[in-house]
């Protein structure tokens, strides 16, 4: 799978997903949607932080070392150097935190859990994935950069499951995504959504419409 900015499954993988939604889908009559986003948030307060470290770890270096490049002592001019490469510094650092493990470094856990989840409600949103005939769909969302698994499940659906149940669909998730096989987290996320959907609400023969495509919807 590529991730960079195109964000594209392959061919295989795609039909891979859309097999385990049919699948999941036969055995209830609630609508799963997958979903994959490069990233929930922008974290520009992490380009801000990554500037900041590294215009005063030159700044320190360039005051340890005052006495091999000031060896004629302190001139007007030496100070517009120096502020001129601070703020070089700080641009190189600004530009470092837009990488991943760098926004990883200085941004919490927690508050790409919420980049995450305010990702996923505009996505649900977005997409209409509340427009099922009994408000049954569930949006299952990968953030490729947070590195995170979100299910978000219409309001109906929510009432009448524990939050632990949603939860241990994301551990299951989670444990495929360890292995590098992005589609295969998907389709276990999917597989075992299909399982405790079956149970709330059940498929009815002869009446179990395809409200929502199957096709991934993926954006950056």
């Amino acid at each position: 799978m590529e991730t960079g900015n195109g964000l594209k499954l392959t061919a295989e993988e795609q039909e891979r997903i859309k097999s385990a939604v049919r699948r999941a889908e036969q055995q209830t009559n609630a609508e799963i949607v997958p979903m994959i986003v490069a990233r929930s948030g922008l974290y520009r307060d992490a380009q801000h932080w990554a500037g900041l470290v590294v215009a005063l770890l030159v700044l320190t270096i360039l005051l340890t070392l005052e006495t091999l490049w000031l060896p004629w002592g302190w001139h007007a001019s030496n100070a517009a150097w120096l502020v001129l490469a601070i703020v070089l510094a700080y641009a190189i650092g600004n530009g470092l935190g837009t990488l991943g493990p760098v926004i990883h470094l200085f941004t919490s856990t927690e508050r790409m859990r919420h980049k995450v989840r305010l990702r996923a409600e505009r996505g649900f949103a977005q997409h209409a994935i509340s427009q099922t005939r009994e408000r049954t769909g569930v949006l299952i969302m990968l953030s490729i950069l947070e590195r995170q698994i979100y299910v978000l499940p219409d309001r109906p659906l929510a009432q009448q499951v524990p939050m632990e149940r949603w939860s241990q669909i994301v551990r299951a998730a989670v444990e495929r995504l360890k292995t590098h096989d992005i589609a295969g987290g998907l389709c276990e996320g999917i597989e075992q959504c299909g399982r405790l959907l079956a149970e709330i609400c059940p498929v009815r023969p002869g009446d179990n419409p395809d409200e929502l495509p199957n096709e991934i919807i993926q954006e950056r």
